[in-house]
């Protein structure tokens, strides 16, 4: 075991759910290695994960409406709760987040007082993870792959979430204003200006993470391929070209040019949250879409470990490996501990087979989910 192992520098070493999911309560406790939860499917391991999600910026791994994720025994208009003690290198921080009683709004603290928005948590705690779900990744729409970069993103430059926010709110207030046919310029102007700004700024921060991504994952994770990704879209393609005030003047004379083509449309047809992400496997130069199922994991695997390494520098992220065992064959199962054992990054993993994690041993920490029942392994 090298002197990384099983010390993460940053780790949730205390974790309390109130009315969230299947959970009336759960208090569960771990140190700072890789945490197993393991159990039958429909056991409440995926919950647990979801309420780790909550301790970042965003709509958690399962991107509900903060009224799904109440206990249904609860009742529609129950608030809940997700507190955590966040074991940081400078000392240990109390994070709690939850939905306020009949409402949509969610609430954050951070060591006891209120944070003006949850964009606040990105400077405490960054997470990752990837879920089943994220299998279709490569093969579904890509507004699926715009999240993926940008929580990506997220974890290196946390000011990306609050750019993201003022651009989805300045997009829809466009939407509402040219569907109602208010077409007052000084008003659009604005708006257009700002999701220019917010915008251009947004696509710099993704090419930006593209390229050190790409560097991190130029020659594969030992077992795990060597991948690579590019964003397209037309404001990163004029990044390319130009500088970014021109940019950022060019799409907002787009903009202006085309309200009328937008109101009948709905939305903006340019923009960053039309641009896609696309993944290749480097190794043998075949686009993701194209590779097998288990190729894909392995190709999102790599990307993922990347990331963390990259993060490592500045904040590790808290990862969130939902099934990860699924489509790893040994070798790459016993690679991946390696590695999330080295990272200086605690991991959570959920699985149904606890001897798919035997690899691990004691190097991490094992819980058995039952009926939203957690006890030690």
């Amino acid at each position: 075991m090298t002197e990384r192992e099983g010390q993460a520098s940053l780790a949730v070493v205390r974790l309390t759910l109130s009315d969230f999911r299947c959970y009336s309560f759960l208090r569960l406790e771990a140190d700072p290695r890789p945490v197993v939860l393991t159990g039958p499917n429909g056991a409440g391991k995926t919950n647990i994960l979801e309420a780790l999600s909550f301790l970042a910026p965003g709509r958690g791994l399962r991107r509900a409406k903060l009224s799904d994720v109440t206990r249904r025994q609860a009742g529609p208009t129950a608030p809940w709760a997700v507190a955590a003690t966040v074991q940081r290198p400078d000392g240990p921080i109390e994070l709690g987040t939850g939905r306020e009683a009949a409402s949509e709004r969610r609430v954050v603290r951070i060591d006891g007082q209120a944070a003006r928005s949850q964009a606040a948590l990105s400077e405490v705690l960054s997470a990752l993870w990837l879920t089943p779900a994220m299998d279709r990744l490569f093969t579904e729409g890509a507004g699926g792959r715009r999240r993926f970069l940008d929580r990506l993103v997220l974890g290196l430059d946390p000011a990306h979430a609050a750019r993201a926010a003022a651009y989805d709110h300045a997009l829809r207030e466009r939407a509402r204003l040219l569907k109602e046919n208010r077409f007052d310029p000084a008003w659009l102007s604005v708006l257009e200006e700002t999701m220019a700004h917010q915008g251009v700024a947004m696509a710099v921060a993704r090419r930006d993470t593209v390229a050190r991504l790409n560097e991190a994952c130029r020659l594969g994770l030992g077992p795990f391929p060597a991948a690579a990704l590019g964003v397209a879209g037309r404001v990163e393609a004029n990044l390319a070209a130009m500088p970014a005030e021109q940019v950022e003047a060019a799409l907002k004379d787009s903009l202006a040019q085309l309200r009328r083509r937008d109101a009948e449309a709905g939305g903006a047809g340019e923009g960053p949250h039309r641009s896609d992400v696309w993944v290749r496997h480097a190794t043998k130069d075949l686009p993701a879409e194209h590779c097998s199922t288990g190729e894909q994991k392995a190709v999102l695997v790599a990307i993922v470990l990347g990331q963390a390494r990259i993060q490592a520098a500045r904040m590790p992220p808290i990862l969130l490996l939902d099934e990860i065992a699924a489509h790893l064959d040994q070798a790459r199962r016993a690679a991946l501990f390696d590695e999330l054992c080295a990272l200086g990054a605690q991991s959570w993993l959920t699985g149904t087979d606890e001897s798919l994690f035997a690899e691990m041993g004691e190097r991490g920490q094992f819980f058995r989910v039952h009926d939203a029942v957690v006890t030690r392994a």
